[in-house]
């Protein structure tokens, strides 16, 4: 909706009299290419992977429990039985809360994409503004957005943003 009414203003100011300068970048493809982005995600997939790690073993460890608990009933005390089962019921609601400390909505695993993608994305919106201020841009579009149905290939700054950010890292 904004980008509609941007689209707008930046239509109806031109046909006031008033010259334009529109620029287009596909935010989507700078975050993709950039080469930050790529070192970012290695980052998240070891932490995603270590998580993942933690939580097969906890469940492991988890139906192991249950498996003995099982096996042995028929075996043990009623007061032993109790105590397993009691046990058992703990172990399964930490691993409960494990997993909801880690894929919950607002999890470790939603804080950590966070984290790492916050700062790539500020250090792109701010290369895309400098880029325009440069080459002298009133107004930059974002075709990720979805809202540009048609651009010249010339106005794309796509490319020359991917190129500072790399430039940058190298």
């Amino acid at each position: 909706m904004k980008t509609i009414l941007l689209i707008a203003t930046a239509a109806a100011l031109s046909f006031g009299g008033v010259d334009l300068k529109l620029a287009h970048v596909d935010s989507k493809m700078v975050f993709e290419k950039y080469t930050e982005t790529k070192k970012a995600q290695k980052d998240y997939d070891k932490q995603v992977a270590k998580w993942e790690q933690d939580a097969a073993a906890k469940q492991k460890e988890l139906m192991e429990m249950k498996e003995r608990l099982e096996k042995q009933s028929l075996m043990l005390s009623e007061e032993k039985k109790k105590q397993l089962e009691a046990d058992f019921l703990k172990k399964k609601s930490d691993y409960e809360a494990f997993v909801q400390k880690i894929y919950g909505k607002e999890g470790d695993l939603f804080q950590k994409n966070q984290e790492i993608s916050d700062p790539i994305i500020q250090k792109i919106k701010k290369t895309i503004q400098d880029v325009a201020n440069q080459e002298g841009y009133d107004m930059v579009l974002d075709r990720a957005a979805g809202a540009v149905v048609y651009w010249k290939k010339e106005n794309d700054l796509t490319q020359k943003v991917i190129d500072l950010l790399n430039k940058e890292v190298k």
